[in-house]
């Protein structure tokens, strides 16, 4: 068990670290930095600027820029050693509860398709659906991640009385929450954060200027999706469905929330937690467009918002569980190891 914990405490951190270096290749357009897959130009290894000439010689159009690749590749040996955590603890839940099996058996699928997906979104040119849907991916893993650990701290004793209307607060919070974080990761794909400086909604006319069914289709039969395709019509749409999807992600998690601070002791400190980064992650979005999406805040909107889901989640699953008591005692669990 202790093994158990000490892996999955790791691997969170390192999926943090993976969100974070993914989120940094693609807003410093590194995203095709790497022109096959797994490796880089024909190699393991992170190419050097010594390696221009041979780079040019395997790929004559995607020339090597070195920084670039050095992130892509980063990020790439860092989710491999995250995949083979999670494959580990997989082999060690097999033979735990059903819960563990159950969250180890999903964690393990989303790693294999995770790489997948990051093969895919360099054979497809970024294309905004494999994007966004490896985004998600990282963000259930990570999700997933916290609630096995929590598996591994708690079991259940007396549920906790919040009646009905709590449970499905929380599961309206956490749908409205995912469809969001999903819109913003639609706006990131096809290059749409910057469609509207003006706030609180768009530039003068942007009412005339909105075409929907442009802005959530698929767009096909590109060589390459980077820096976008869609018109300026449609990612100004995306950035107003965005927008007036955190309106709404606002006011349900926020009741959600507050709801929770409200049911006492048990279930106050996940709902101030909630509270917290639910306006610090509106305050994020706000300087995103004040600022002109500056990487760090770019980047920590993009931290924020994963965790936004894990605490939503993992609160939901409170309520939802019996109310969480500890384990054994560390001396009790020692004497049975």
């Amino acid at each position: 068990m202790r093994v158990q914990k000490m892996l999955a405490s790791l691997a969170i951190a390192l999926a943090m670290l993976v969100i974070l270096l993914g989120a940094y290749t693609r807003l410093t357009d590194a995203g095709l930095a790497c022109p096959d897959w797994p490796g880089c130009y024909g190699t393991m290894a992170i190419p050097q600027s010594t390696h221009v000439e041979q780079a040019a010689l395997l790929y004559p159009d995607n020339p090597l820029e070195p920084h670039k690749a050095r992130s892509e590749m980063v990020h790439r040996y860092f989710a491999g050693v995250l995949g083979c955590l999670i494959a580990a603890l997989f082999v060690l839940s097999w033979r735990g509860r059903p819960r563990l099996r159950q969250l180890a058996s999903g964690l393990l699928m989303l790693v294999i398709g995770q790489a997948a997906l990051g093969m895919w979104t360099v054979t497809l040119a970024l294309h905004p659906l494999v994007v966004v849907t490896h985004l998600l991916g990282g963000f259930s893993i990570l999700t997933l991640l916290w609630l096995y650990r929590v598996e591994l701290t708690y079991q259940a004793a007396q549920p906790v009385a919040c009646g009905q209307g709590l449970p499905w607060l929380g599961n309206l919070a956490c749908g409205v929450l995912l469809v969001q974080i999903a819109l913003g990761g639609w706006t990131s794909a096809n290059y749409a954060a910057m469609a509207c400086v003006d706030l609180p909604v768009c530039q003068a006319g942007w009412q005339s200027q909105l075409d929907w069914a442009e802005a959530f289709h698929l767009p096909l039969g590109h060589a390459s999706y980077e820096f976008g395709v869609l018109s300026k019509e449609a990612r100004q749409t995306i950035q107003i469905a965005h927008r007036l999807g955190a309106l709404m992600t606002a006011l349900l998690v926020g009741a959600f929330a507050l709801g929770l601070i409200r049911k006492g002791a048990a279930l106050r400190p996940l709902g101030g937690l909630l509270l917290i980064l639910l306006l610090v992650q509106l305050v994020l979005g706000v300087a995103n467009i004040h600022l002109a999406l500056p990487l760090a805040n770019a980047l920590a909107h993009n931290f924020v918002a994963a965790h936004l889901l894990v605490c939503c989640v993992v609160a939901r699953r409170r309520i939802a569980w019996p109310s969480l008591s500890p384990l054994q005692a560390p001396e009790a669990l020692r004497s049975q190891t």
